[in-house]
């Protein structure tokens, strides 16, 4: 009788980032800093995929009620939109020019270093660079 290899093999546990709380992320969210457990979450809310989305996401919540009341106020449709949209895209467009100076704040503010956000951005200019290299700059 052969035995199956494959259920001999030993199965490495993947290590996962402790989460933190309902509490905890919502002290996060809120502005708070977290245990030092909890340090390689943040590196990844931070700087990992969909780090703008939340962060866009956690600031234009608290200005959707603002958003509601201003439609809310009596006049032509042309004037409430028009108030709407005079707050609106200047708060996304400083929101997205000032994300990089935010997410540096929070990885600071846990004692983290600021260097690790463009870690990321520089590992795709690399790799993208050595594609670029290996496809159009070949050797004589």
């Amino acid at each position: 009788m052969t035995e199956n290899t494959a259920d001999n093999t030993t199965r490495t546990p993947t290590v996962t980032t402790p989460e933190p709380t309902a509490r905890q992320r919502l002290g996060y969210v809120l502005g708070r800093t977290l245990p030092a457990e909890l340090h390689p979450w943040v590196i990844a809310a931070t700087t990992g995929p969909g780090a703008t989305r939340r962060y866009a996401t956690r600031c234009l919540i608290p200005l959707i009620p603002i958003l509601v009341g201003l439609l809310l106020i009596p006049g032509p449709w042309i004037i409430r939109t028009g108030m709407v949209l005079l707050l609106f895209l200047p708060f996304v467009y400083f929101l997205l020019a000032l994300k990089n100076i935010y997410l540096r704040h929070r990885l600071v503010s846990h004692g983290l270093d600021p260097r690790r956000l463009n870690a990321t951005k520089q590992r795709r200019l690399d790799q993208e660079q050595a594609s670029y290299e290996s496809r159009y700059r070949s050797a004589p």
